[in-house]
């Protein structure tokens, strides 16, 4: 904790039945410190048309009339947002030791009974969603439905539909949805690496279940705070590239989109920073880039899962004040390689022990974990551009990740 906040997921599975915010996730130090295309699903998102002055639509008379590119933007995406709501069980461990001779003579007391062995309970919760194709597919997160036995998904108007969950990503926390639908309202993807600090966002969702109330979701407005935040390692869950907006998002809006004045989604709406024990906004919301939403989500219709077994053939640790200076290096920076396997990807890229990564793709590398998150993006095949420091210079690698194999 920095400065008292906290990492909120907005919208998790919560600890007993009822409308729950989530659970509190302590931040890692980063966090307290035209659209890629590929053959398959995702060559079937919609995408913007491109204008030659995209910014004129955008601003166009937002606070000289009451119908202006937000009032717009809204009726455009609203219909495509959806509530959900989810039942998990859940198994907790018996309460009452194991120990054989304390089971023989408690465990046949009635009132004991229920105390040994494992329980299994249900847990509700809920969060938001967006349909993203008119067979209804619908985009959300892991946290809201990766682990839910049950889904109900209820659209703008009351409608509501059981839903299955087609494929789903811990580590990215995405999860992909199916209701059966032929015409059914759906949104159109921007392009998050065009997003622009400063332009205004508007996050659409489910906070505390008033989709509940009346049907629709509910809508607020900020700008693009900042881009590119890498939150670090939360929960067995990587925050990387983050886009940061201070449109007011709350417990509820896990899985919501976040839309630009164009009605485009730029992003899928995912967690918060909170102060103190309170679990409300208090400026600080995040999204995940629809660039990599639109890369998952074309996996997990394909696969159910998303295929992370790379290898690259070496292993590293962080650098420390001592490794720096035994180097010659002017500050402490980067991960120095402690090992590469023979007949490896990185022994044919040429990289050797004591070289020290220092950025991979552009992407600054301090620390063991910002490298697990940067090769967790990687694909088998993919060709990774290495900066490495040796010999008390700069050196360029190109590494071909490559399938691990058993």
């Amino acid at each position: 904790m920095k400065n008292g906040l906290k990492v909120v997921l907005v919208l998790s599975i919560p600890l007993l039945a009822g409308v729950g915010i989530g659970y509190i996730i302590k931040p890692s130090q980063e966090a307290t410190a035209e659209t890629a295309r590929s053959d398959g699903f995702e060559d079937s998102f919609p995408v913007s048309v491109q204008v030659q002055d995209r910014s004129a639509l955008g601003t166009d008379q937002i606070s000289n009339s009451r119908h202006n590119a937000i009032t717009r933007a809204v009726a455009r995406v609203s219909p495509a947002v959806v509530g959900i709501n989810v039942t998990e069980v859940r198994e907790q461990q018996g309460l009452i030791s194991n120990d054989p001779l304390f089971r023989r003579f408690f465990e046949q007391d009635p009132f004991f009974r229920q105390y040994f062995g494992n329980r299994k309970y249900e847990v509700k919760g809920l969060g938001s969603g967006v349909i993203i194709s008119p067979d209804g597919y619908i985009i959300t997160n892991d946290h809201v439905a990766g682990n839910a036995t049950e889904i109900t998904v209820t659209l703008v108007g009351g409608k509501r539909l059981k839903a299955e969950l087609i494929g789903t990503d811990p580590l990215s926390d995405l999860a992909l949805l199916k209701v059966e639908g032929n015409d059914l309202p759906y949104v159109t993807f921007g392009n998050s690496d065009d997003v622009v600090i400063g332009e205004w966002a508007i996050a659409l969702g489910n906070p505390f279940g008033l989709f509940e109330i009346n049907d629709k979701p509910t809508v607020t407005v900020g700008v693009i705070s900042s881009t590119g935040m890498n939150l670090g390692r939360q929960n067995n869950r990587v925050y990387r590239d983050m886009i940061e907006t201070d449109a007011a998002i709350n417990g509820g809006n896990s899985g919501g989109p976040l839309v630009n004045s164009l009605g485009e989604v730029v992003g899928i709406n995912t967690l918060i920073f909170t102060g103190g024990v309170s679990q409300t906004f208090v400026g600080y919301g995040f999204a995940i880039p629809v660039n990599k939403v639109k890369r998952i989500v074309a996996e997990l219709r394909k696969r159910g899962k998303v295929e992370r077994d790379i290898w690259t053939g070496f292993e590293a640790q962080q650098v420390d004040a001592r490794v720096a200076r035994y180097f010659g290096m002017t500050q402490v920076q980067g991960v120095i390689v402690s090992d590469v396997f023979r007949n490896g990807p990185a022994e044919k890229a040429g990289i050797k022990v004591g070289d020290i990564i220092l950025e991979i793709s552009g992407e600054k590398i301090n620390s063991e974990e910002e490298l697990f998150a940067v090769l967790n993006d990687a694909r088998p095949g993919d060709v990774l551009r290495l900066k490495v420091y040796r010999e008390k210079k700069e050196v360029q690698v190109q590494l071909r990740v490559e399938q691990k194999t058993l």
